[in-house]
């Protein structure tokens, strides 16, 4: 039987960087993985391959639609999706192998196969070659991610009901796809196949997309989309569907009257849950929450049982890789007695669309229902030098600070490389900073990132450029 000071079950964001950082502190460390890569969902079937994709697309309809604009002069560009999933492969591929070459660098041994915890001290391997390990350890981490929940009445099919995961490897671009959820992962998967061609509707049962954004990003980010041909039915219960001679037809209600929509494709994406199928859990006394299915944990990621911790999405907060993988280095800094920091409230999200939106903080609704009194500042990216000479300056910044002490207690930016922009925010945050703060830090020019200094300013009414 091999010996560990640690097993980590699960090598995605959470559990290989869990297992690199105790591995950097002295630790010995395995790391079981069931796939036959390691990366965990979001290397694999989630967050690469499909920013993979949203780029190509996105540089396919850029050629299209915007070359023109450039006095750039090219014929209509032809798909190759074929090409472009396999470059998508590639991209994939590459990063799952400096992934494990990352593990074996840091002496981290891997063991492939289905991982279950025996007791608080050992873990039994079904070994993908064939076989069984046993691995003795004196503490077992779980990071075993999370799955696309099922609809019981829209069950997944994999050819005509689909997850995210068929969704990246579509044969042929779909003529009709329809989104069950107006969530980030179906946002994006629509984005992609609506460049290269498709024809996308939208159903949502709320009225309005993206819940827990920002109202008025998540508002302006609609009008943005359905200017690019991307429908939206919102306030519409989806309950069941029909495969039949004439196709696949989706069956819903809006407004209290029955609605048949045709499609070729249905991607339902309306949230994830987490992983915790056949790790032992209920032998062992841990049970997850009968509605979130997560699991209970300390501030030291510790469930009730001494011995086994839990991170990333199997725990509470958002179901974000790099929240899991704050969340892995701040585990192993704290088992070696290090006292690391780790704001859950200062986690950036990111929806790749385009524009994109990235958030960090509390947004407006979240603050009126607190009853906390704050000041807004808003720039739009229209007038920003950057985005003008860009061609894309679609979409705006917007800072909420404290009324009284100016702290920010929330950005939200809805623009071009938004992604890349929510740094500097989440920094400010991080050091509980104030809009002046932003307002003050020079900003280089001609750059997007002026756009969020001029909305800090707009705080005070003291924009510039407005």
């Amino acid at each position: 039987m091999a010996s560990f000071d640690l097993v980590v079950i699960g090598g995605g964001p959470g559990g290989y960087v869990a297992a690199i950082r105790a591995a950097q502190l002295g630790m010995s460390v395995a790391c079981v993985e069931k796939r036959a890569t390691l990366g965990g969902t979001c290397l694999n079937v989630g967050c690469i391959p499909s920013k993979a994709l949203l780029d190509s697309s996105e540089l396919f309809s850029v050629i299209a639609n915007q070359a023109a604009r450039h006095g750039i002069k090219v014929a209509p560009p032809q798909l190759d999706l074929a090409g472009m999933l396999g470059r998508k492969d590639s991209v994939v591929k590459e990063l799952t192998q400096g992934v494990a070459f990352l593990l074996k660098k840091n002496k981290v041994e891997v063991f492939y196969g289905t991982g279950r915890i025996a007791s608080p001290g050992s873990v039994n391997v079904e070994l993908a070659a064939g076989g069984t390990a046993s691995l003795a350890c004196k503490r077992v981490l779980l990071a075993t991610g999370s799955e696309p929940v099922n609809l019981p009445f829209l069950p997944f099919d994999g050819k005509n009901i689909v997850s995210s995961t068929e969704a990246l490897s579509f044969e042929k671009v779909p003529e009709h796809l329809v989104l069950v959820g107006a969530g980030y992962i179906g946002l994006e998967l629509g984005s992609v196949w609506k460049r290269l061609g498709a024809k996308v509707t939208v159903v949502e049962y709320f009225p309005r997309i993206l819940a827990i954004a920002d109202g008025e990003m998540a508002g302006l980010l609609q009008k943005s989309l359905e200017k690019q041909g991307m429908s939206f039915q919102l306030g519409t219960k989806v309950t069941g569907h029909s495969i039949d001679k004439g196709g696949l037809s989706l069956k819903c209600e809006a407004d209290g009257k029955p609605l048949a929509i045709k499609a070729d494709k249905v991607l339902v994406c309306v949230g994830r849950k987490p992983y915790t199928k056949g790790l032992g859990l209920e032998e062992l006394g841990i049970q997850p929450d009968s509605k979130t299915g997560q699991i209970a944990v300390d501030s030291n990621f510790q469930t009730k049982v001494a011995g086994v911790y839990a991170i990333g999405d199997l725990v509470a907060g958002p179901m974000l890789a790099h929240k899991a993988e704050d969340e892995g280095v701040a585990f192993a800094e704290r088992l070696a007695g290090q006292k690391p920091h780790l704001d859950h409230g200062t986690i950036p999200s990111v929806i790749y669309t385009w524009p994109e939106l990235a958030s960090v903080g509390r947004n407006e609704e979240e603050l009126k229902a607190a009853g906390v009194d704050y000041k807004v500042g808003k720039y739009p990216f229209k007038p920003n030098a950057r985005a003008k000479c860009m061609g894309e300056d679609e979409g705006i910044a917007k800072v909420l600070a404290d009324a009284a002490t100016d702290r920010v207690l929330g950005v939200h930016i809805l623009g071009p490389r938004a992604s890349d922009l929510i740094a500097e925010a989440v920094t400010i945050m991080e050091f509980r900073g104030s809009s002046e703060d932003i307002a003050k830090i020079c900003h280089g020019h001609p750059t997007l990132s002026e756009a969020l200094k001029e909305a800090a300013l707009a705080v005070h009414k003291r924009a510039i450029h407005a």
